[in-house]
């Protein structure tokens, strides 16, 4: 079982995008059994909350529910728990490092660069545009899980 964790900021955005675009494609290739999915923030402002209006509505656009998330911060021991731990930007990128105590196992990464985009999925909370948000995640975790299927990842 392949364990996958998306990590932002504030875990009400882009990671709970990422994590639900990812289910739903892992289910829709019919491979649910064989992944779990998460996300997670590095701060703790936003703790408890649920993923942000704008970001559930999007998500929905696509027949994409994400009933019953709410936010949670990101753990030492989920280093250990996951086999991958992927941040939506640089700072987040950091954070999780620090938070892990280092990346000795090189399970985290920047989603964008499994599209060959060594760049971050953009920010809704400051650009408003959770349409480009959406464009980031579908392309970042459709790489993702071609490369995962491919045995690449």
């Amino acid at each position: 079982m392949e364990k996958i964790l998306f990590v932002c900021h504030g875990n009400i955005c882009r990671s709970p995008m990422a994590e639900f675009v990812m289910k739903d494609l892992v289910e829709k290739a019919g491979l649910s059994a064989d992944f779990e999915i998460a996300s997670a923030a590095t701060s703790t402002e936003e703790l408890g909350n649920p993923v942000y209006p704008p970001a559930r509505r999007k998500l929905a656009e696509h027949g994409i529910s994400c009933a019953g998330k709410t936010a949670r911060q990101m753990t030492r021991r989920d280093y250990e728990r996951y086999d991958l731990l992927i941040g939506t930007d640089y700072a987040n990128i950091r954070n999780m490092t620090r938070i892990a105590g280092g990346d000795p196992d090189g399970k985290i990464h920047l989603l964008l660069d499994y599209a060959g985009r060594h760049d971050e999925v953009a920010d809704p909370w400051y650009t408003g545009d959770f349409e480009e948000t959406w464009n980031d995640v579908l392309e970042g975790c459709t790489a993702l899980l071609q490369q995962l299927r491919a045995g690449l990842v």
